[in-house]
Parts: structure tokens; C-alpha cells; sequence
């Protein structure tokens, strides 16, 4: 009765569904009539053991009549299934170890790609066209700073270069070492910002790169530093969205005072020399 039932099922309410649903639908149904099936026999085997039983066993208690075997009760068996099979992890994937807390470890993510031209490069092309060899160009939105575009084609985001004490630091490896010491010791969720936590994806003589997380919506930043000309070229940049509301400023500016104490030249971002990057992310001043 199980099987026919099954059979019938199966291949008769599935009218009306896309393609996909149909497939999900009947996947579904088979796990409900296979577990059916397998109530039905156990049922049937049941009084066989009964019998075996000592004649002054208790006898087993009465069990509850099998519901109706109808869509609902179909569909009830395969949540409970379902609830067995699969195993729903506790916290998103690719969260920060170094987050602040997992209040919002439920909210949906929206990280963004990973940009695939990263890194200094010689083959690229400012505001206006022109080719130059440094880490790539922010584009029109106030969510980016860089380092190694000119300031007078794109001043609201160009940030002047950081320059290690040549004086204590006799060579740009140390100077990275200290760079990503600096860098490893940031604390996340200061100034409000970057509570998802972050990451040193790559480290090496020259170059670093790590990422960091919005605390509650989870948007990805980028943050470079290369050695290029006897300096380090900074960029901080945003994967997503139009506006930033200052966090790539704020970054920045934080672990460019942390260089400054250690004898670093490190402007970071002067808000008075991007007037329009403040208004527009509405930074206090």
C-alpha cells in the first residue's frame, strides 16, 4: 500500500510546479514514502516479536493509531527528516576569528569578490588615461584611498606614500616586518568600525594584504601596502557600495598613527584635504 501510495504520489501532484521545484518536490517524497515503507514493515514484524516474548511479560503499551498518509503529514515527515540529515553550521563561513562578538552571526553576509588585479602592477591607467606602474586607481566613489595615483588628478583620493625611519630601519624587509607587526595588532570594532573582524591574507618582503569585515552586514574592505620607490604605497578600499561613512579613512588613519610612534612618516587621511570625502560620508571633523 506504501509503495502504490508512493507511486501515485509521485507521479501525479506535481502539476503546477517549475521544473526545480518538481525535482526538490519529488526527491522530498521519496524520502517520506522510503521511511513509510520502512514504519510499514516494522509494523508487520512487530507481533512476531510479541509472541516471543515471556508469557508473564508485561504487554507493550498500546501504540498511537499512524496518521493518515496525506501531503501534510508527507511534508511533516521530510521536515523531520531533514532535520536529522542536515546540519546547519553555527556560525558563516569565512567569518574573522578576531570579531568582536557573533550577535549578528545570523544576518545574511554581503563580502564581495575578491578584485583579481591586486598588487603593484605596470600596466595600469589613471583618471585620465595615462599608464603608470603602482596599485590600482580607486574609480569615482568616495569609499577608497590610494597612494600611487597623482594628487593633482585625483585629489580626493590620493593619500600621500608612508616612509620608514631609514635612521632605525635599515631595510624595507624589516620595515614590512614591522608593517605587519603594526598591522596584526589591530583592534577591531575601534572607531565603530571593522567589528567583523580581519585578516593578513598575504605577507611578504614588500607587500601586504589583508581584509577587513563590517560587523553587521559583513562587507569585505581591502587594505594594501608595496614597497615601490624607496616608500610604501597604501591603499584601503571598499568592495561594495557607493559610500563608506569614513571607515576606510578611519582605518587608515588609526594604524598610520600606530607607524607614526614607531618613527614612520604616515599622513593618513587629512579630512581637511578631502572636503568632499567628508561631506559626502558625513565625517565629523
Amino acid at each position: 500500500l506504501s509503495q502504490s501510495y508512493c507511486y501515485i504520489t509521485t507521479t501525479t501532484t506535481l502539476t503546477g510546479y517549475n521544473i526545480t521545484n518538481k525535482m526538490i518536490y519529488r526527491l522530498l517524497l521519496t524520502i517520506a514514502c522510503v521511511a513509510s515503507t520502512a514504519t510499514a514493515l516494522s509494523a508487520l514484524s512487530s507481533p512476531k516479536k510479541q509472541q516471543l516474548q515471556h508469557p508473564e511479560a508485561a504487554a507493550p503499551a498500546a501504540q498511537p493509531a499512524a496518521a493518515p498518509l496525506n501531503r501534510r503529514n508527507v511534508l511533516g515527515s521530510v521536515a523531520a527528516a531533514a532535520a536529522a540529515f542536515l546540519v546547519i553550521p553555527t556560525s558563516p563561513a569565512n567569518a574573522f576569528e578576531n570579531k568582536i562578538s557573533t550577535k549578528y552571526d545570523d544576518r545574511p553576509k554581503q563580502r564581495g569578490g575578491m578584485p583579481r588585479d591586486l598588487g603593484i602592477s605596470s600596466k595600469r591607467k589613471d583618471m585620465v588615461g595615462e599608464e603608470y606602474t603602482g596599485l590600482k586607481s580607486c574609480g569615482a566613489a568616495p569609499n577608497c584611498f590610494c597612494s600611487t595615483d597623482s594628487m593633482e588628478d585625483d585629489p580626493e583620493h590620493v593619500i600621500p606614500a608612508w616612509k620608514w625611519p631609514v635612521a632605525s630601519v635599515s631595510s624595507m624587509e624589516d620595515a614590512f616586518v614591522q608593517l605587519e607587526q603594526t598591522v596584526s595588532e589591530y583592534k577591531p570594532g575601534q572607531d565603530n568600525i571593522d567589528g567583523g573582524g580581519f585578516k593578513i591574507v598575504t605577507s611578504k618582503p614588500g607587500y601586504i594584504y589583508a581584509q577587513f569585515e563590517a560587523f553587521k552586514n559583513g562587507y569585505i574592505d581591502d587594505l594594501e601596502f608595496a614597497a615601490m620607490d624607496g616608500a610604501v604605497q597604501v591603499r584601503s578600499s571598499s568592495r561594495l557600495g557607493y559610500l563608506d561613512y569614513g571607515v576606510n579613512a578611519k582605518r587608515l588613519n588609526y594604524i598610520a598613527a600606530a607607524m607614526r610612534k614607531q618613527g614612520w612618516e604616515a599622513e593618513g587621511v587629512d579630512f581637511k584635504k578631502h572636503l568632499e570625502y567628508a561631506s559626502q560620508n558625513r565625517v565629523e571633523m
